[in-house]
């Protein structure tokens, strides 16, 4: 099987280009250096989908807009395969237990000041409107 990527980029102005991949995104500088350095002709659908996901990959590492996992959608002329969590990145290495409780004397108090409040009016204004 031959995989080629392909990309028609339309650009904001107007103008178009023909190219044989493009990026898109707040990762895309670092997605485009991988493919700038990978991208072959003639590459196989494993080959292209492991050039993706590495410049995928390239951007969520790089760029804190990109996300935490990898999907691809990979359309063929039989059909489009979505591959949704293709490749999770960001796993967390602890477990945050809920609530939270500190011990006393976890945190000393150095200085303690209750103020009463007297004479506080509380004044009702218009409705807000939910509609």
């Amino acid at each position: 099987m031959r995989f080629v990527l392909v990309h028609a980029q339309v650009y904001p102005h107007g103008s178009t280009d023909a190219l044989p991949f493009a990026t898109m995104g707040s990762g895309s500088l670092n997605a485009m250096a991988v493919f700038e350095a990978g991208y072959k002709d003639n590459m196989t659908k494993e080959e292209a989908m492991s050039l993706v996901c590495r410049s995928i990959e390239s951007g969520i590492y790089n760029d804190l807009g990109s996300g935490s996992n990898v999907d691809l959608c990979v359309i063929t002329k039989d059909g489009t395969d979505y591959l949704r969590n293709y490749k999770f990145l960001q796993h967390k290495t602890y477990q945050r237990v809920h609530p939270v409780v500190y011990t006393k004397g976890t945190a000393p108090i150095i200085k303690e000041r209750i103020k009463l409040l007297k004479n506080v009016v509380v004044t009702e204004g218009d409705s807000m409107d939910m509609s």
